[in-house]
């Protein structure tokens, strides 16, 4: 475990209780297309895959929450979507569909899926929690586990809960709840409680107390068909569950029967443990309006270049490829990157080579810059030379939308999602 910083006067022993965060992004792809187009907020959004008119129906990814109040709904059929969402009209007398009588609130977008800028702006949210965590376990492109019983207490729990929340909505510029419990499944839980927006905490000795009312159908791992099952056997809320006898839950669910009775309870011993080695390292961080001067750019971009070799060194990390990013007005992502002969760990290097990347925007507006190592590798290695680190390692690319320039770590997964999105999985 990597060593961060602590709340003063914290001491934690391997007794204490855990305490875990889960971290999940509302609306995610949304929020992401209102990043890129600011007049999108407070309208309803509906973000879909697989739709071409009058060829296929497609499938509704995620819906704003202003769009499910016109019965819109995650997996829907695209075109049904469209039919229960209004069709925008132009707001300009000119155009040849307007509606005088159609107002804003009356509107609706739809947007198809750009998964690339989606998981540009996911690994700005996971540099964050991987700065505020020891530990760090994503789960999908918009959600997270994190374990910070080393960072804070419980009496403070809440206020470090809603430092991560503020910072991811005032450097990324996305919501995102959170839920704090000493368990997973608990977190989880308590992160959907009050959403959109969130943020609810659940102690310990409060856990099963809190369970104990939701219906079955909100316990974590419990789809509509264990739900009907459940319920056939008259458990109707999480605290039937925990006062059931638990042979007969075994007899009908296997050993998923007693995992459903200790989750009833509160009882979860599962650790958060990250799922692999990262692929990359970065940092990033926004201006709070757009920088056309070069020299504030260029003392950013050494921030967090050593910020980012640190958190490379810390990790036990060598990387073969240092990167930069720079986005401009309005959210035009451009990513460039140098590959090395080898695997190094050389902080100065990094600072070398982000700052030569970074010379074709210094006199651009930049609203947010990010330094990014990349090819990593854990095993002990013999570093390369760099004599001739410049030149036919440079790769570029522009994304007006907002893409990014390689895959994320891992594939693409399409899942029912609590929040109400289908799930699609650092600067990627």
């Amino acid at each position: 475990m990597s060593e961060g910083p602590r709340l003063p006067g914290i001491e934690v022993t391997d007794d204490d209780e855990r305490i875990v965060c889960h971290v999940d992004a509302d609306c995610f792809y949304a929020s992401c297309e209102r990043l890129r187009e600011p007049d999108l907020r407070g309208e309803p959004v509906v973000v879909g895959m697989g739709y071409e008119p009058g060829e296929t129906v497609g499938a509704v990814a995620t819906a704003s929450y202003e769009a499910r109040e016109f019965g819109v709904e995650s997996a829907q059929a695209i075109s049904t979507a469209l039919e229960r969402l209004p069709r925008r009209a132009a707001m300009t007398p000119e155009a040849d569909d307007y509606d005088p009588e159609l107002t804003r609130e009356e509107t609706g977008f739809y947007r198809p899926v750009d998964l690339d800028y989606y998981e540009s702006v996911a690994e700005e949210v996971q540099s964050i929690l991987h700065d505020c965590a020891d530990v760090v376990r994503e789960v999908s492109i918009d959600e997270a586990y994190l374990d910070v019983t080393d960072r804070t207490a419980w009496e403070v729990a809440d206020g470090f809960a809603r430092h991560i929340k503020d910072r991811i909505r005032r450097e990324v510029g996305v919501i995102v709840s959170v839920g704090v419990a000493p368990t997973m499944s608990a977190a989880k839980i308590a992160s959907d409680f009050e959403k959109p927006d969130g943020l609810t905490v659940v102690e310990p000795g409060e856990v099963r107390d809190f369970l104990a009312p939701l219906e079955v159908e909100l316990l974590h791992g419990v789809g509509p068909v264990t739900a009907r099952e459940l319920r056939e056997m008259g458990l109707e809320t999480a605290g039937n569950v925990a006062a059931a006898d638990p042979e007969p839950l075994v007899e009908r669910f296997g050993e998923r029967g007693q995992e459903l009775h200790d989750r009833a309870r509160g009882d979860d011993d599962r650790r958060v443990e990250p799922k692999g080695e990262p692929k990359s390292f970065s940092r990033e961080s926004a201006f709070a309006d757009p920088v056309s001067e070069p020299d504030p750019k260029y003392d950013q971009i050494e921030t967090l270049a050593v910020a980012v070799a640190d958190r490379a060194r810390r990790e036990g990390a060598l990387y073969r490829t240092i990167g930069v990013k720079a986005v401009t007005p309005p959210y035009d992502v451009n990513t460039r990157e140098r590959s090395l002969p080898g695997p190094v760990d050389d902080p100065d290097l990094v600072g070398r080579i982000a700052r030569d990347l970074f010379t074709e925007f210094e006199t651009e507006p930049v609203r947010k810059l990010g330094v990014r190592v990349a090819n990593l590798e854990f095993a002990a290695a013999d570093q390369a030379s760099l004599d001739s680190w410049g030149g036919d390692g440079d790769s570029q690319r522009t994304d007006g939308g907002g893409g990014a320039d390689s895959a994320a770590d891992g594939a693409a997964t399409d899942r029912p999602h609590a929040g109400g999105q289908l799930s699609l999985t650092d600067f990627s």
